[in-house]
């Protein structure tokens, strides 16, 4: 008979927020896969769990997903974690839960702190509804076409931000969200220095600039207005800028600007109206 894969949460920051749980779960494994057995290792030592650690990251999921689904046939139960938070949430796990049920092994989980969660909490922003976005491309051509997709998302959008990056993509953010959108950063989320920055994005991304952070970011950025300008009269501008030799997206943004109309919507319309005009 199949095991069972056990997606563990881990804690954010502070260990004082591993729940009674957790500890039972690692503890009743056979094995715990974990995105770092170093960082791991001192979270077993912690709750006092003794139990053998495999890694499971980005560069070996493929190969540890085969390994995985083994144990599992042979009836094993299988823990995951990771370094922090809940497994397969823009980190490791996806692999292993399609591993595990093509070994038709049970999968369930033991819920615990989100980073996601914890800063749309503290943000003031609207949550009734929320995207989460994960990471953004560290390409740009890919990073301005992801968030030209966003532009014009009405609900509260969450990203991830390295701290290496935080200065690039809140400026990246800004210039194509709008400068003047709402943000929240959080950082360091439960831990002694926890800090929580409010203001635009774009004023975001010179404080981060001034002052590089240390650790992860998370981003919660204020969903799109609700469009009071003039979309057919964008459009046609979009359709000047564009014969005059302006990139499409340079001349969504200037129209954008310009009208006050919701980036996505007018970047569609103007996308449709060129391809109808190119013909078949």
């Amino acid at each position: 008979m199949p095991g069972t894969l056990v997606m563990c949460a881990t804690p954010i920051g502070n260990l004082s927020d591993a729940p009674p749980r957790l500890r039972e779960a690692l503890a009743a494994a056979d094995i715990v896969y974990c995105e770092d057995t170093r960082r791991s290792g001192k979270l077993m030592a912690a709750l006092g769990v003794k139990v053998r650690l495999r890694s499971y990251f980005v560069a070996n999921e493929d190969a540890r997903a085969v390994e995985l689904a083994e144990h599992l046939q042979a009836g094993k139960t299988v823990a995951l974690i990771t370094d922090a938070g809940v497994p397969a949430v823009a980190d490791p796990g996806l692999s292993a839960v399609v591993a595990a049920v093509g070994a038709g092994a049970t999968v369930t989980v033991v819920p615990g702190p989100s980073a996601v969660t914890a800063a749309v909490a503290v943000s003031g922003l609207p949550s009734e509804r929320f995207v989460f976005e994960g990471f953004l491309p560290r390409k740009q051509e890919q990073r301005t076409a992801r968030l030209e997709e966003l532009a014009g998302e009405p609900r509260t959008m969450v990203f991830f931000v390295a701290a290496s990056r935080a200065a690039t993509e809140l400026a990246a953010i800004a210039e194509v969200c709008g400068h003047d959108r709402d943000a929240v950063v959080a950082r360091e989320l439960t831990k002694l220095h926890e800090e929580v920055w409010r203001g635009t994005v774009s004023a975001a991304a010179v404080h981060y600039a001034d002052k590089p952070p240390k650790g992860e970011l998370t981003v919660v950025v204020a969903g799109a207005p609700e469009s009071t300008g003039d979309l057919e009269a964008a459009v046609a501008l979009v359709e000047r800028f564009v014969a005059d030799g302006v990139l499409f997206s340079e001349a969504v943004k200037r129209a954008t600007d310009a009208h006050g109309v919701r980036r996505r919507l007018l970047y569609e319309a103007a996308l449709r109206r060129l391809d109808s005009d190119a013909g078949p």
